[in-house]
This record gives C-alpha cells, sequence and structure tokens, in this order.
C-alpha cells in the first residue's frame, strides 16, 4: 500500500506545470519542487542544499511552534515513537479499525468531498489557483498542493478510494478494509499523541461547535478556481495545525460538511448507534398516579402504622365502649358523667362566653366552680361539636378511645426515639396503656390522658439529636421538633394537674439534668459541644411558653383555694388513699386475666381502687430480663432500676417510712402538690421506665434473632424464630384485658330539656349531682347541684335546708340565692323526706307546682 509517507516505499505521482510552482515544500517533502517525482515512490530525486534549507524555513517559518505533545517521545510501553530522533522523519500513524463506517450515500468528510475514487481528508488544503481533479472536490478550506498531497495532519491510504457506501471519517480517509489512520501528524517532525475512539469524538464534537459554519466566499463543494483571492477566514498556504487544537478554517469547515450533504443541502443527523440499546424512558406519571404513590408512601409510613396499629387496639381493648357510644360510660356513671359535662362546658362557654370560663352554670352560686377537679381543658375543640346529654355522653365515649390511643403512640415514639427496635417498643406502648392497675381508673379520664408526657418526651428528645442508645448527635437537631414538645407538654397540662403536676416538675428536673450534664460535658472534653442558637431560643420560648399556660392553669385553682381553705388537702387525706407494698402486685378487679384470682388480696386493702396497682407480671419478668440482656448501657440499666425503685417510694405516699423522705417533704414544699391526694397514680412513671427497661430486652432479643436467622442455611426456621419474637407483645396485650362494665348513663328527664335557671334538682348529692351536671348540657341553665373533688360549704347548706322542702323556710331560703326553679324526681324520692311531701299542697308558700313527666316541677 502507498501512503506517501517517508519511509514507505512509495510516493504519490506529483503535479507538473503552474500546479508544481505553487505547491509549498514542507519539512516532511525530499523531492525538488520543480522536479516531479517517481511514481514509483521507492527513489526521489535529491534536492540542491539551498533550495532544501530554503524551503525547511519558509516551511518552518509558517508552521507554529512545536508543543511539548509534538516533540520526539522516548518509545512507550516497548513501542517506538513515530518520529525518529537520529532522521527527523515521521512514521505513519497505525491505522485503528474504529473509524466511523461510511454509508451508501457517499458524503464527504467534514471538510472536503471526493468523488467516488477517493476523498481528500478534512484538514487536506490546496493553494488558491489549484483546481481538484476530475474525480475529487474539495471544500472551500481544502488545498490541493502541486503533486497531490493532503497535509500532513492526514494522508490518504494508497488507492485512496472509498466504496460507493463509504463515508470518510473527520480525521482519516478509510482504506479498502474501512479503517482510518488514526491521527494526524504534525508538519514540524513530530509525532501527534494517540487517541482512542473516545478521544476521537470529542475531538468532532468540538469542532462541530466552532464558528467554522459560516463557510467563506467559497462554498462546501464549489471548486477552487485559479487567481481566486484567499478571503478572511480560508485557510493559507503551508497552514498546517492540528484538527483538535485549531477552532479556525477546519472547524468551520468540519460544522459545514457535516450539516450539509453533496449538494449542500441540509443532511438529516444519523441516529445513535447505540441507542437501540438504551432502556426506554419511563413516562412522565399523571398527576393521579403521583397522588397515589404520595398517598402509597404515606400509608406504609412507619408512623402511620404505628398510629392505625394504637387505634385499632384502642378500640379492641376498651370494647364495648364504642358499641353504644351514646348510652353507656366505662366502669361507672358518676365521674365519667362529670367529666363529660367538663368537656362540653368548655367548648360551649369558648364559642359564646370566654371571658366566663371559670364560671360555670353548675354550683351556682358559687365563682370559679370550674376549677373545682381538673378540667380537661385541652379537649375543648372536642366539645363544640354537637350540644346535649347524648352528644356529651358520645363525645367522652371516642376522647376515652382516643387517650388510650394518643398513650400508646406516645410511649411508642418514646421507646423508638430513644433507641429501642419496632416490636420492643410496642411493648412499651402496650404496657404503659393496658397495665392492669390502669384499669382501676377507667372512670377518670383525666388520668388516662396521659399519652402527651411520652409523646412530648419523644419530641424533645427528637429535637435535640439524643437517644438512649446513641447519645447526643448534634447533626439531628431540629428546633421545630423541640417547639412541638413544648406545645405537646403545656397541652398535656391543660388536661388537669393531677398528672399535669408532677410531669411539670419532672419535665423542669429532666431540663435542668440536661444543662448540668451539657456543661460537665463542655468542661472535660476542652470543647464547645454544639448546640446552637435557633435551638437554644426554641427551648426559652417552649419553656416560657409551658409555664405560662401552667400559671394561667393554676391562679383559678390558687383562687379556688383561698375562698374556700377546707378544700385543700391535708396529709391524713393522703395517709387514707397511700397503698401498701403488697399493691404494686395486687390486681384490680377490672382485670380479666387476675381480677378474680387477686378478689381476696383486695379485700385487705383499705381503699382498693387507688391501692391496686400492678403493672402486669409480665412486664415485671421482661423488665427485670432488660437488666442483664439489654441495648441499653449498663449504666443506662442501672439509671432505669433506680427511676423504678423512686417512683415506687414515692406512690407508696406514707407507707415507705411515713413518707419522712419521700412524699411528705414535696407536700409541705412544693406548690401545688398538697392538691394530690392520690399518691397511688404517681404508679404511672414507674410504668413507663419499667416499659422502657422492657423494651431493650425485647430489642436485643429481637437483634439477635435477626442475626441467626441471617447466618442459618438453610433458613427455614427464621420466620418461626421471628414470630417468637411476637411473644412478648402477645403477652403484654393479654395480660391489658379488661372486663371494664359498661353501664347505661340514666335519661334526662323531660322536665330538664326546657328548664329555666337557676334551678335546684332534688334529692341532692355528690353522686346525683354529676348526672344533673350531665343533663345540664341542653342549654347550660345555672343549677344549683354539683359534684367534684370537695363540696362547697353553701351546697351543704342547701342540701341540710331543702331536706325540707317545700316549706317556707326552705322556700325562702332557695329565693334569697336566686334560685327560681326546683325539681323534684319522683324515681329518686325513695327513702327520702320527699317520699312524703312530694304530693303535699302548696298554694299558701306562694309558688306553683305541676307534673312533667316523672318529675315535679315547682315554679319559686
Amino acid at each position: 500500500m502507498t501512503t506517501g509517507q517517508p519511509g514507505t516505499g512509495a510516493a504519490r505521482p506529483a503535479p507538473t506545470g503552474a500546479k508544481a510552482e505553487n505547491q509549498p515544500a514542507t519539512a516532511s517533502t525530499t523531492a525538488s519542487p520543480t522536479q516531479p517525482a517517481d511514481s514509483s515512490g521507492t527513489d526521489r530525486a535529491p534536492e540542491s542544499a539551498e533550495a532544501s534549507a530554503a524551503t525547511t524555513a519558509e516551511s518552518a517559518e509558517r508552521s507554529p511552534r512545536p508543543t511539548d505533545d509534538a516533540k520526539p517521545k522516548a518509545a512507550r510501553n516497548g513501542r517506538p515513537t513515530n518520529a525518529s530522533a537520529a532522521t527527523g522523519e515521521i512514521e505513519p500513524a497505525p491505522e485503528k479499525d474504529t473509524a466511523a463506517k461510511t454509508s451508501g450515500t457517499g458524503k464527504a468528510s467534514d471538510t472536503a468531498k471526493t468523488s467516488d475514487t477517493g476523498k481528500t481528508s478534512d484538514t487536506a488544503k490546496t493553494s488558491d489557483t489549484a483546481k481538484t481533479s476530475d474525480t475529487a472536490k474539495t471544500s472551500d478550506t481544502a488545498k490541493a498542493g502541486d503533486t497531490g498531497k493532503t497535509s500532513d495532519t492526514a494522508k490518504a491510504s494508497d488507492t485512496g478510494k472509498t466504496s460507493d457506501t463509504a463515508k470518510a471519517s473527520d480525521a482519516a480517509k478509510t482504506s479498502d478494509t474501512g479503517k482510518t489512520i488514526d491521527a494526524a501528524q504534525d508538519v514540524a517532525g513530530t509525532d501527534a499523541p494517540k487517541r482512542g475512539w473516545i478521544s476521537r469524538l470529542t475531538k468532532r464534537g468540538k469542532a462541530a461547535k466552532g464558528d467554522s459554519a459560516k463557510a467563506g466566499a467559497v462554498k462546501v463543494g464549489d471548486p477552487v478556481k485559479d487567481g481566486d483571492p484567499v478571503k478572511d477566514g480560508d485557510s493559507k498556504d503551508g497552514d498546517s495545525k492540528d484538527d483538535a487544537a485549531t477552532s479556525g478554517g477546519t472547524a468551520k469547515s468540519a460544522k459545514a460538511s457535516d450539516a450539509n450533504g453533496p449538494d449542500g443541502e441540509a443532511k438529516p443527523a444519523d441516529p445513535d448507534r447505540w441507542e437501540a440499546f438504551a432502556s426506554a424512558p419511563e413516562p412522565k406519571p399523571s398527576i393521579v398516579s403521583r397522588a397515589s404513590r404520595a398517598v402509597g408512601r404515606f400509608l406504609i409510613h412507619e408512623w402511620t402504622l404505628a398510629a392505625l396499629g394504637s387505634l385499632a387496639l384502642a378500640v379492641l381493648m376498651t370494647w364495648p365502649t364504642l358499641r353504644y357510644p351514646r348510652y353507656t360510660l366505662p366502669q361507672d356513671y358518676w365521674d365519667p358523667s362529670l367529666q363529660a359535662w367538663q368537656m362540653a362546658w368548655s367548648g360551649h362557654i369558648l364559642l359564646t362566653d370566654p371571658a366566663h370560663l371559670w364560671q360555670s352554670n353548675t354550683f351556682f352560686p358559687e365563682l370559679w366552680s370550674f376549677a373545682f377537679s381538673d378540667t380537661l381543658l385541652g379537649y375543648a375543640p372536642a366539645g363544640m361539636l354537637g350540644s346535649g346529654p347524648e352528644d356529651a355522653i358520645l363525645r367522652y365515649n371516642i376522647m376515652f378511645v382516643l387517650a388510650h390511643a394518643l398513650a400508646t403512640f406516645g410511649a411508642y415514639a418514646l421507646a423508638r426515639q430513644l433507641g429501642a427496635g419496632r416490636i420492643g417498643a410496642a411493648v412499651a406502648g402496650v404496657t404503659y396503656t393496658y397495665a392492669p392497675w390502669l384499669l382501676s381508673q377507667a372512670g377518670h379520664l383525666h388520668v388516662l390522658s396521659n399519652g402527651g408526657i411520652p409523646l412530648a418526651f419523644a419530641m424533645l428528645a427528637r429535637g435535640h439529636g439524643w437517644s438512649l442508645r446513641h447519645g447526643y448527635r448534634p447533626e439531628r437537631r431540629h428546633d421545630g421538633w423541640v417547639y412541638g414538645g413544648w406545645l405537646v407538654a403545656a397541652w398535656q397540662l391543660s388536661l388537669g394537674f393531677g398528672i399535669g403536676l408532677p410531669f411539670a416538675y419532672f419535665l423542669g428536673g429532666a431540663v435542668l439534668v440536661a444543662v448540668v450534664l451539657f456543661f460537665v460535658r463542655r468542661l472535660r472534653t476542652r470543647q464547645a459541644v454544639p448546640f446552637g442558637r435557633r435551638l437554644f431560643v426554641a427551648n426559652v420560648l417552649g419553656g416560657v411558653l409551658f409555664a405560662g399556660v401552667g400559671v394561667l392553669l393554676a391562679l383559678p385553682f390558687f383562687r379556688v383555694t383561698e375562698l374556700h381553705p377546707y378544700a385543700e388537702r391535708t396529709i391524713d387525706d393522703v395517709s387514707v388513699f397511700s397503698p401498701p407494698a403488697s399493691g404494686f402486685v395486687t390486681s384490680p378487679a377490672e382485670s380479666l386475666i387476675w381480677g378474680g384470682l387477686h378478689k381476696g388480696a383486695r379485700a385487705a386493702l383499705p381503699w382498693h381502687p387507688e391501692m391496686t396497682l400492678l403493672p402486669g407480671y409480665v412486664l415485671y419478668a421482661l423488665a427485670l430480663g432488660g437488666l442483664f440482656f439489654s441495648v441499653w448501657r449498663l449504666r443506662h440499666r442501672l439509671l432505669l432500676l433506680t427511676g423504678v425503685l423512686v417512683t415506687m417510694a414515692f406512690a407508696m405516699g406514707t407507707r415507705f417510712f411515713d413518707g419522712t423522705f419521700t412524699y411528705v417533704p414535696l407536700f409541705e414544699h412544693v406548690p401545688g402538690w398538697s392538691a394530690l391526694r392520690t399518691p397511688g397514680r404517681l404508679m404511672l412513671w414507674t410504668t413507663l421506665l419499667l416499659g422502657l427497661l422492657a423494651a431493650g430486652a425485647v430489642t436485643a432479643l429481637t437483634d439477635r434473632v435477626r442475626e441467626l436467622t441471617a447466618q442459618r442455611i438453610p433458613s427455614w426456621p427464621g420466620p418461626w424464630l421471628r414470630m417468637a419474637t411476637l411473644l412478648p407483645l402477645l403477652l403484654v396485650t393479654v395480660e391489658g384485658l379488661n372486663n371494664t362494665p359498661h353501664p347505661v348513663v340514666p335519661t334526662q328527664p323531660a322536665a330538664l330539656r326546657a328548664a329555666e335557671g337557676p334551678l335546684l334538682v332534688l334529692p341532692s348529692s355528690q353522686n346525683l349531682d354529676q348526672h344533673v351536671m350531665l343533663w345540664s348540657t341542653s342549654g347550660f341553665p345555672d343549677v344549683v347541684n354539683g359534684g367534684s373533688g370537695f363540696t362547697p360549704r353553701q351546697l351543704d347548706d342547701v342540701r341540710r335546708v331543702s331536706q325540707s322542702f317545700p316549706n317556707q323556710t326552705s322556700v325562702d331560703y332557695l329565693r334569697t340565692l336566686g334560685v327560681r326553679t326546683v325539681v323534684l324526681l319522683r324515681g329518686q324520692v325513695a327513702g327520702t323526706p320527699w317520699e312524703i311531701t312530694i304530693d303535699a299542697p302548696v298554694e299558701s308558700l306562694g309558688i306553683t307546682r305541676q307534673e312533667v313527666g316523672d318529675a315535679v316541677v315547682y315554679r319559686l
């Protein structure tokens, strides 16, 4: 194969005449410009020294300075370089089989178009007066030399022909086999760096982006005629630059050739050869599809499943609360009736006259009567829905179930935040909500509404980036969770001080301990522990909000204490309700599993509803195991154990060394603590700490089972082992089953549906008056009746005087109080003085009497 390169043993036929005069001499040309070269290519005529020197100097003047890449280089990887240091000759660049395949359209390369028998390379240059042969056309930037040789950057193969279906590549002409020369050689006699197919594709892309799309005066494909002047942008004689390094004429001609066909017409872009192997693009989802995916992700999220699971479990574990939710109440209908009225009143008065929130319609004419007991003020939004006794009962039952669900979810969230696994956290949630001792509190919604306590702790711990298992992680801080935690804590406090007051002091103590540990760690490490200004501001604002809510809620209760000093508890009242140590292993009667078995033990307790404090035998066992086998660190286990023992001692009230070192100091010195007459309710904190110990043990068990199932081959016992980890959760759930009664609430008398206040309903007592409070939700008329944690002396006087009603003394006394209506219930007078006087004439007393249903209405 003849290539025209020195050293290959072949040469191209040289042009004669005028064409030969315009052919510039290059460093690689050895024949005289006026002497034709032998077509055999084996020998060339010697050139005179003067001509050779002049030609070399002229070529060197026009050629660019060689760069570092163009200098002769040593052999790489044992292969010789393209340039010979001894002779200065340039070896032919090796042919590559990675050149682009040509199509059957016979299109020319980017810078030149050739006929069927041959095409010049994209950097071949002709003189201004040279014309291409009949079989080849050059682009406006390609100029043929007198010898018909192309520039040094690319040389055609021996035959210089491509098939009718072959298309030349950008950098070189294809041979008969469709292969192209890999790289162009520099005119200075140095080799160009060898590049792979990626490099060539990159060069083509760069050349196509040049400014060469704008052709000069000569259009692509038109023959260059003699005497045509060289215009701006056209190639000069002898210009020879690397096509990858230049952005001038060759880049322009490349772009023009790519965009145009043989006749200058636009050609379609060639499809990517690998496009057929690419993966099909995903269709753009519709709005409905995106919404469905978002809903699906939300439904399968852990916290969504935890909330739904907590709600479903609450419905099942409190059944049949929602079986007849408008007519029955759990456990009894006394305290639940009072609390149903509290929710209804708070919602009603906040919508109608918020300024008189604490002056309720009961205990007329007492002031601050809404603060006579815990208010459940946090449930006021629910109280804004519906009206009347039936809606009040329905509202209470719904909140009763939701309170259980929130307690389970809150304890689950706290255990998860501290580092427990899902099953371990579920054990903590179930034991915290359905511990057997809480079944005796089924009639006290303000005690069962404790889910805000663990939830607030979980949110605060999350916002501060702290967990029991992993410690303090500053990168997980988020002030939004801190704000949310303080809001939940304030809401929990608004549900009542019976549970909220110990929570407030415990939260304050936790904040104090956290601050001390923070500065101790900083002093020990001698480094500034990351905390952040935003987190500090969130805690300050949240703490102020929590304290502000506490103060605003406490002011009415302090006012009540001033007006009714006898309402304050004494240490003797606390002693009556203080449970002995045996209460921690005694179950209430409402427990389905242990209630019947512990009947004799309950009989030995002075006041068993507040002294049966069994948190669960399964919980005891799991917590004990958590002391030895747990994911918590040893010091954390010991701290949890210490908390369990301390809270138990406080829950015993005066039964633990007479309370000298535990309950009595709190009762005497801590503000508001004297209002807590039932120390056994502190068992709530004992249950929570036991649940965290149990969660650590169950989490360690599940982690170990996961490791064992992953290592076993075959893994067929894996599902059974995983199911075994659910056994602790199943056992604590079964132990929390109840047989709580759900009595039917007495129906509202017809006489009270439209009665005008102020009114008095007889007979009157602590329990009966709670029904009257519920019945008064139809319009909320002022009533003298009322039931709470204490009985005002004025109400005692009313009950004593009205024993002889109707007589002149009682009528005059009631008129003095402002009472205008008295309703006497026939169904309740058996065994009372009214059993005889209910049908006595009243004309002489100046009042009227009317029979309305099963009641007698007196108008004073």
